[in-house]
């Protein structure tokens, strides 16, 4: 009896280990659902707005200027930030805010992106800590999850 029930303890355990494990690759590998707050990327996104974040592009390194991303806060690691991708690794950027009169240029260093919010009145950004490492990318967005009561269901755009 004792033995039955240690058994399926151990089965169970090992099923709980290797669901875990699928499900950590799949959210680190494939990507997941983000909820977005903030005012940074309006009229984009908006607060609550949900969203799917696909992680392939950052494994492959196929993020590219106008993507919009998921990043670890470089400023709170526990946070993680949504910003639009302004400048690549080699691209001379704008890193004055737009109510400077005279405005200052700079080159994104190897391995780094320039991120901005869509709403530049209103966002903490590459402005403020500068060029953020590419490792830091945790994902792209691919999708916004939009919920219409016309239609009372889900809509993807």
């Amino acid at each position: 009896m004792l033995r039955n029930a240690l058994g399926k303890a151990f089965r169970f355990l090992g099923y709980t280990v290797q669901y875990g494990c699928i499900a950590h690759c799949a959210f680190e590998y494939l990507g997941g659902i983000v909820v977005c707050s903030g005012p940074s990327m309006e009229p984009t996104i908006q607060n609550s707005d949900i969203v799917f974040s696909e992680s392939l592009s950052r494994h492959f390194y196929c993020i590219r200027k106008g993507d919009i991303v998921i990043v670890k806060s470089p400023n709170d690691p526990k946070s993680n930030i949504c910003k639009r991708v302004i400048g690549l690794e080699g691209d001379k950027v704008c890193t004055s805010n737009p109510s400077d009169f005279l405005k200052s240029h700079s080159y994104v260093p190897k391995g780094h992106v320039w991120l901005e919010g869509d709403n530049l009145r209103n966002s903490t950004d590459s402005r403020c800590y500068g060029p953020v490492p590419y490792g830091l990318i945790r994902g792209r967005i691919c999708l916004k999850i939009v919920f219409s009561t016309k239609m009372n269901g889900t809509i993807f755009v």
